[in-house]
């Protein structure tokens, strides 16, 4: 999304806290409002003061890494491990190639994040919660912070904690619940390789990011950008760092993925098969560690954490 238009003034008379609550009490989403037609963006979606972030500097690439032969071949190994070191000392992001994780399990959990979304609103609607005490496995609404937030962002989110205590199949909804747990256990099995990857990078026992606890826990967001009549008032997320050790960002073919570099926003084009990773705000004040954390900023790409 293209944030280089103009937002439209704030009139004395508008009520921001009534349609948050009109938004919200709808139960419907940023996807109801498009399934509704709309033609111009609510006012509490519009940015304050919408920027520019089109620039991009040539010749800026994200790395990409390719786990290939990292178990078998000790010479690979090593140099793979300097390659996630260069990249979170520098980017604190890379993108990730034969990392393990079948297409065919990346594809399906793509699926079944857009087959929830578009169920029919009724059906969905009884899944809408901001509910955080516990009592519901999966929390899905629309801006998890919608009322404290000074903008409402263009997005739509599922939530989901599978590890340590998964849910039960039940407890799933049906569209994404069978793939939700295959793509569970296979970024699990990725996020330990990856902390044994990091604690040699800097130089520590394999183990080190593993017993302190760092592959205990694992949640799941389904984020959902629908098509913006007007998008250049509005942002799908903000810039932001994630409040985790690690992120396992799986982005769709649309894109809209941008880190901030080197003083600049650089696009991070999806490739077919690949996932993005990204050291989270805990693995950097996690002593004696010394990672880089970058701000990142997502558009209207579906992606999934």
């Amino acid at each position: 999304m293209a944030l280089n238009g103009t937002s439209t003034s704030i009139q004395p008379d508008y009520d921001r806290e009534a349609e948050l609550r009109a938004f919200d009490e709808a139960k419907t989403g940023v996807k109801g409002l498009v399934d509704a037609g709309i033609t111009e963006v609510p006012r509490i979606f519009h940015l304050p003061s919408p920027e520019n972030l089109n620039s991009q500097q040539p010749g800026l690439t994200l790395p990409t890494i390719d786990l290939q032969g990292i178990d078998n071949n000790p010479i690979r190994r090593k140099e793979v491990i300097e390659e996630v070191k260069d990249a979170l000392e520098s980017w604190g992001f890379f993108q990730l190639v034969n990392h393990g994780i079948p297409n065919n399990i990346l594809e399906e959990m793509i699926k079944g994040v857009m087959d929830f979304y578009e169920q029919d609103t009724e059906v969905k609607r009884q899944w809408y919660t901001r509910d955080m005490s516990g009592k519901t496995r999966v929390i899905y609404n629309s801006n998890f912070d919608l009322y404290a937030a000074p903008v409402t962002n263009w997005r739509d989110t599922f939530y989901c904690t599978m590890a340590p205590n998964p849910p039960e199949p039940h407890e799933l909804p049906p569209p994404c619940r069978d793939i939700l747990f295959k793509y569970s256990e296979q970024v699990m099995k990725l996020g330990v390789s990856l902390l044994e990857l990091m604690a040699e990078a800097l130089g520590l026992n394999h183990n080190h990011l593993l017993d302190m606890g760092c592959a205990d826990g694992l949640a799941v967001l389904g984020h959902y950008y629908p098509t913006c009549p007007q998008p250049e008032l509005t942002i799908g997320t903000p810039n932001h760092t994630d409040n985790s050790f690690i992120t396992i960002l799986l982005q769709d073919h649309m894109g809209g993925l941008k880190v901030f570099y080197q003083n600049q926003w650089t696009h991070v084009p999806p490739i077919p098969g690949a996932v993005v990773v990204n050291a989270g705000d805990f693995l950097q004040a996690s002593p004696p560690l010394s990672l880089r954390v970058s701000f990142f900023i997502l558009y209207y790409s579906l992606d999934i954490f």
